[in-house]
């Protein structure tokens, strides 16, 4: 099984930070993968994603052409990432910020509204979490315990205090979606 995905929004937005966190899960879990960042020029809220790759065969190379899901956290990024997806993937969509829908019919949608949940959960920087957790539960691609193992790994354990309302925020997630699917 091998899963590419694209990570996408605005800066600031923890699309990196998501694919960090399957990427060390991955690795926790014996699995083959790669990420790879991309940013655009702007210094700060400009474009910014990653592509993941989760394989339990060794990765050929870091860069996804044809994504069979992708994550966007806002409208430019589903303008440029909906086409890159494999027929039969998955797109999971920022409905807090996106009001636009998907005009594909061969891929299975999410509508997640991720802002609003953070809201709600009383810390607007868990939004990618959120989404996280809802990428988590549809496609179940890694365990939500390797991922919450490997928080400490990627934000480092100064942060492990914020463990608690992260992991409700990938709950939340997992809520939201289960009616989707």
């Amino acid at each position: 099984m091998e899963s590419r995905i694209v990570f996408a929004g605005f800066g600031g937005q923890g699309v990196m930070a998501m694919g960090q966190l399957i990427t060390y899960a991955g690795m926790i879990e014996d699995k083959n993968v790669s990420w790879l960042p991309s940013y655009g020029p702007e210094m700060r809220g400009g474009t910014a994603n990653c592509a993941v790759v989760v394989s339990d065969e060794p990765v050929g190379s870091p860069v996804v052409v044809e994504a069979t899901s992708a994550v966007v956290m806002n409208r430019p990024s589903l303008d440029k990432f909906e086409n890159e997806i494999l027929p039969e993937g998955k797109l999971f969509i920022n409905s807090s910020l996106i009001e636009q829908k998907a005009t594909r019919k061969d891929i299975d949608v999410y509508y997640i509204p991720v802002n609003d949940i953070a809201k709600d959960l009383g810390n607007d920087k868990v939004a990618n979490m959120v989404m996280l957790g809802a990428y988590l539960e549809a496609t179940k691609i890694v365990k939500v315990e390797s991922v919450l193992e490997a928080f400490t790994k990627v934000f480092g354990e100064s942060k492990a205090k914020l463990l608690p309302i992260n992991k409700k925020a990938l709950e939340k997630g997992a809520e939201a979606v289960k009616s989707q699917l």
